[in-house]
C-alpha cells in the first residue's frame, strides 16, 4: 500500500510494507545522512525529527509517521549549515562523525524547547545519543555554543 510522508517539506510517496523509517528514509528517498548503527534503538545514530521531537528511526514503522512532519539531518539545513552544525563544526565535535547527525537532531531538538540548557538538560536530552570517540565535552560545548552560552 502506497503512503505519504512528509520529509523534510516534501512529500513523498512510498511503499513502506512493513519496514522501519530509517530504511524507507535510506533506501527509497535515499537520505543518507540519517545513519543505521544498532538498530535497536539505543544508539542514536539514526535520530529524526518528528513532530519536532527526536525519535529513533530504527525503531519506528514507516506507516507510523504518515501524517507527521519528518525533519532528518538534510532538512535541517537550508541553504546553509544549521546553528548547530556550524557550533559542532566550530568545536571540533565530530570526530569519526557517524553519530553526528543523530547527534545534531537530538541537540536542535533540546533548543528548540530549551533555547538556553543548562549543562544538566543537555546530558538529560542527549543521553539517548552515543558516541564511541568519545566527544561528549566537545559535543556539550557545542550545544552551548549554538545556544549563544559558550
Amino acid at each position: 500500500m502506497e503512503v505519504i510522508l512528509e520529509v523534510n517539506g516534501e512529500r513523498h510517496s512510498v511503499v513502506p510494507s512493513g519496514r522501519r523509517l530509517l530504511a524507507v528514509l535510506r533506501d527509497d528517498l535515499e537520505l543518507l545522512g540519517t545513519k543505521l548503527a544498532c538498530g535497536e534503538g539505543a544508539c542514536g545514530a539514526c535520530a529524526v525529527l518528528v513532530d519536532g521531537r527526536p525519535v529513533n528511526a530504527c525503531l519506528l514503522l514507516a506507516e507510523a509517521a504518515v501524517g507527521h512532519q519528518i525533519v532528518t539531518i538534510e532538512g535541517l539545513s537550508v541553504g546553509r549549515a544549521h546553528a548547530v552544525q556550524e557550533a559542532f563544526v566550530a568545536e571540533d565535535a565530530l570526530q569519526c562523525g557517524y553519530c553526528t547527525p543523530g547527534q545534531v537532531v537530538s541537540a536542535t531538538a533540546l533548543l528548540e524547547r530549551t533555547p538556553a540548557p543548562t549543562r544538566e538538560q543537555i546530558h538529560e536530552a542527549m543521553a539517548g545519543n552515543l558516541c564511541r570517540c568519545g566527544a561528549y565535552p566537545k559535543i556539550e560545548r557545542a550545544i552551548l555554543r549554538a545556544a549563544g552560552s559558550a
